[in-house]
């Protein structure tokens, strides 16, 4: 048997879910075990930067967004999440160049895990990669939300421009279900860790 032939290939998981599901507890999790952790929603404020590639795009579709030369995200997201065509629109200008940067941020850790917080169930990354939805009742998810401090009215647009559960796990290749503990749910990453990484 050849050396080549034991090697391992690293994990590439995409770990999605509606607001205030668990996705960022997860990636933490994910984290303490070793995972790289990349979050698309950084990357996607990266863009809209005045020296981000998709400023100009976003600028000039929604100029009422921008103030004193930057874009307002909370204006933005006041109007895209609003509306599923503005938000198409949006997605358009972004989600390829997010799917870009990720891929080059896994390519540059070589060998190691990588998790990648999504928000949507999106194809973007292509294939080879495992899709982890974090999943729970949406009353329970707004309630999370409020309680973090944000305001309910944008958390409630945001669930409603957001896929179903059902349409999450639809998507998903496993399911991981936050409705118990914390620690009940990093019992569950941990198991779904070894099991994907052959260590269960």
């Amino acid at each position: 048997m050849r050396a080549e032939d034991n090697v391992v290939e690293p994990l590439r998981l995409i770990v999605g879910g509606g607001i205030g599901s668990g996705k960022s507890t997860v990636l933490r999790m994910l984290q303490t075990l070793g995972v790289v952790v990349i979050e698309a929603d950084r990357i996607g404020h990266r863009l809209l930067e005045p020296d981000g590639v998709a400023y100009a795009d976003v600028a000039a579709r929604w100029p009422d967004v921008v103030e004193h030369g930057r874009i307002d995200r909370k204006l933005l997201a006041d109007i895209v999440f609003s509306d599923a065509a503005q938000l198409a629109a949006l997605e358009a200008m972004t989600h390829p160049h997010i799917g870009e940067a990720i891929l080059q941020r896994a390519d540059a850790v070589g060998n190691r895990d990588v998790a990648v917080e999504l928000p949507v169930a999106s194809d973007l990354l292509g294939p080879g990669w495992t899709r982890v939805v974090v999943v729970v009742p949406e009353d329970v998810r707004i309630r999370r939300a409020r309680e973090r401090g944000e305001d309910v009215a944008d958390v409630v647009r945001r669930v409603e421009s957001q896929p179903s559960d059902a349409e999450w796990q639809a998507w998903a290749d496993h399911v991981l279900r936050n409705t118990g503990t914390v620690g009940d749910l990093e019992a569950a990453v941990i198991a779904l860790w070894r099991q994907l990484r052959g260590r269960a």
